[in-house]
């Protein structure tokens, strides 16, 4: 349990960086003078340094040892921070967001959450498992909120004290530097339990029906995670910011008010997913999410667009603890670290490409053609999902304690 509270506080830590950053690195690149495609650009090399760390992760974090990994990657992020705060060329800032592995999409979904949804399932039995995997998300989402309102520490800076636009925001950057600093010092609280015996590791190997499982799952995720790609928050904060002429406090509030939403809806996942079950929850609340994203570029004004907006934002995360929960459940316990990795690694190295691709559409066509490209994505996820699955039951709802994949 005391492993769980400091998962539980790092997760949040790095979440509230996370938030504040995903709000402000469209802005603030903006305003360095950067066009969109240079701004998705510099988005996807973060994802693709986090997909790069999810591999390294995957393949030799039991090996590495999963407390040192957790401290090395919290550092990396510090030092690529501090070089973006610092730097105003596009090449030194875009190999300082894969280093760092800056992730623009404004929702922690990197290496680090490998580690920590491999280490969860220990703590809770198959009943409660879905709601331990909540309440971790309930805490990043929150993390993610408040992160959203620091966005706005820019914005006060300016009024109070009349600090320039670039150096304000430059400032909440290395704010940004210094909770991933402690969440560094979090982990390293972490006890010897999280490391695994070295005999252990070197025995594990996939068995061929887990192998199936990852096969077809993790393909269909990297289908919803290259719609997410379009989807980055801060390709969606620049969206706003562009549309509507709002700025950084404006979109750090709606921010808030979406992750507010999303953490709300981590604890109706697992409510529901009792009584309908983890396939059904993930795919029909996530169908509604990407029909409301699609009314969002038609709002005449940011009012009505921000309330389509946190409408979406309360149903699209519906899926997450759902989605890891299930595939920590059909898998064998010793597989977890594997298996996290693996479906990890197809959705971060899928988000690493879609946002340049998201900026050149933005500057080609219209700004929220992103949007319609993402949504239609994620729709045809949801229904393959279905298709495969609705039969693949986790052991909770089967009654039996086997496993099916």
């Amino acid at each position: 349990m005391r492993d769980r509270r400091i998962l539980y506080t790092a997760a949040f830590l790095r979440a509230l960086a996370t938030g504040m950053v995903g709000v402000l690195i469209g802005i603030y690149l903006a305003k360095l003078g950067f066009e969109p495609a240079a701004i998705g650009t510099v988005v996807s090399a973060g994802l693709a340094g986090a997909a790069v760390a999810a591999l390294f992760v995957t393949l030799a974090g039991d090996r590495v040892g999963r407390r040192k990994l957790l401290i090395c990657l919290s550092l990396l992020g510090v030092a690529g921070g501090i070089v973006i705060a610092t730097a105003s060329g596009i090449n030194v800032i875009a190999a300082a967001a894969f280093v760092g592995m800056l992730n623009g999409m404004g929702r922690d979904r990197g290496p680090s959450l490998i580690i920590d949804q491999a280490l969860l399932p220990a703590t809770a039995t198959d009943a409660e498992r879905t709601k331990a995997f909540a309440w971790y998300n309930v805490l990043q989402d929150s993390g993610h909120a408040f992160g959203g309102l620091l966005a706005g520490i820019p914005a006060l800076l300016q009024a109070t004290i009349g600090l320039e636009e670039i150096a304000s925001l430059r400032f909440a950057l290395v704010g940004y530097t210094c909770i991933l600093l402690a969440t560094a010092i979090v982990y390293a609280t972490l006890s010897q339990a999280v490391v695994p015996p070295r005999s252990g590791v070197d025995a594990v190997r996939l068995s061929a029906q887990t192998r199936r499982m990852l096969w077809k799952i993790s393909s269909l995720f990297a289908i919803d995670s290259l719609a997410g790609g379009f989807l980055t928050s801060a390709m969606l904060a620049f969206f706003f910011y562009e549309r509507f002429g709002v700025g950084a406090a404006a979109v750090g509030l709606l921010f808030f008010g979406a992750r507010i939403a999303n953490a709300g809806s981590h604890l109706g996942a697992a409510w529901l997913a009792k009584r309908i079950g983890l396939v059904n929850t993930m795919v029909f609340t996530h169908i509604p999410s990407s029909l409301l994203l699609v009314t969002v570029p038609f709002a005449p004004n940011f009012p009505v667009a921000a309330a389509l907006f946190l409408l979406r934002e309360g149903l699209v995360e519906m899926d997450v603890p759902t989605r890891q929960s299930y595939v920590m459940a059909v898998v064998q316990p010793e597989e977890r670290t594997i298996a996290s990795g693996i479906t990890h690694l197809v959705r971060l190295g899928s988000w690493a490409v879609a946002p340049a691709f998201a900026g050149f559409l933005m500057a080609g066509f219209t700004l929220g053609t992103p949007l319609f490209v993402g949504a239609g994505m994620k729709i045809s996820y949801d229904l393959l999902l279905y298709a495969a699955f609705r039969g693949h039951k986790p052991p909770e709802e089967r009654g039996d304690g086997s496993r099916s994949v």
